[in-house]
């Protein structure tokens, strides 16, 4: 199994790029992006699943169950330092994006109950982190973290500067141990700017089962369905992911790598 997700030309929805359980051999996280054209509509909802939408560029309108958001998200590209517009939408509920102009659409599911409402996650809502020193600084966006509600889903967004690492030291989190790790599905949604860039991100687990070191290319997604996960982006290549996890507990405790802890311990 590779666990690396190429795009392809949009199919009649806009789809460029899907990940489900059954194609990822996993539990809970599903995950798509749409490039919508100006005008063009994506109706969906899940029975079972709650969703995510993050307007990861672009401006459109949303709806979902009987509550309506017009006119979100506006930012030019995933690059640009704003925080992206989300909408919220529990399970059991239908929702409806129409796109004013070019949209590239990211739909994050995961498993979900109803009950809960509809809502907007509004960009200035979204808290902003400085992460790790020198060439292990990266910025954060937290879209859906785990203090806000939902049933499954955590949603968050990356900038990693050319020439500097991320999800670094090499943490995991794929074992429920209370108070020191989650067992969390993830995957990465990778961007570059330039787009002709390339970065890489490497997968592994402490007996070597898995051992994948990944060439990414803007557009790709990485699945970490257990193990480590760190990510380098080269000098000149600016790196942005989006990240959706899912697991038993919502809830965000990792591992390092104990090879690499030293890293961050003399800090």
């Amino acid at each position: 199994m590779t666990l690396r997700v190429r795009p392809h030309a949009p199919d009649a929805t806009g789809c460029v790029l899907e990940v489900t359980p059954e194609s990822a051999g996993w539990d809970r996280v599903g995950f798509r992006v749409h490039r919508l054209t100006p005008g063009q509509m994506l109706a969906g909802g899940g029975v079972d699943r709650e969703a995510c939408l993050v307007v990861l560029s672009g401006t459109a309108d949303i709806a979902a169950g009987d509550a309506a958001f017009p006119g979100i998200g506006g930012r030019a590209s995933v690059f640009e330092d704003v925080a992206p517009a989300a909408v919220y939408v529990p399970a059991e509920t239908r929702y409806r994006v129409t796109a004013r102009d070019a949209v590239e659409l990211a739909v994050c599911t995961a498993p979900g109950t109803p009950g809960r409402a509809p809502r907007l996650i509004a960009p200035e809502t979204m808290t902003r982190e400085v992460r790790g020193e020198a060439t292990n600084q990266r910025f954060v966006r937290n879209i859906l973290p785990q203090d806000e509600p939902a049933d499954s889903l955590l949603v968050v967004e990356v900038i990693t500067p050319g020439g500097h690492w991320s999800s670094y030291p090499p943490h995991k989190h794929d074992r429920d141990v209370p108070g020191e790790e989650t067992a969390l599905e993830e995957t990465y949604y990778h961007r570059l700017n330039p787009p002709q860039g390339f970065a890489f991100q490497r997968v592994y687990t402490d007996d070597r089962s898995i051992d994948e070191t990944i060439t990414v290319e803007d557009g790709d997604v990485v699945m970490a369905p257990r193990g480590y996960h760190p990510v380098g982006a080269p000098h000149g290549y600016d790196l942005y992911y989006l990240n959706v996890m899912a697991g038993p507990k919502r809830e965000w405790i990792f591992k390092n790598d104990p090879a690499h802890a030293w890293i961050v311990a003399r800090n």
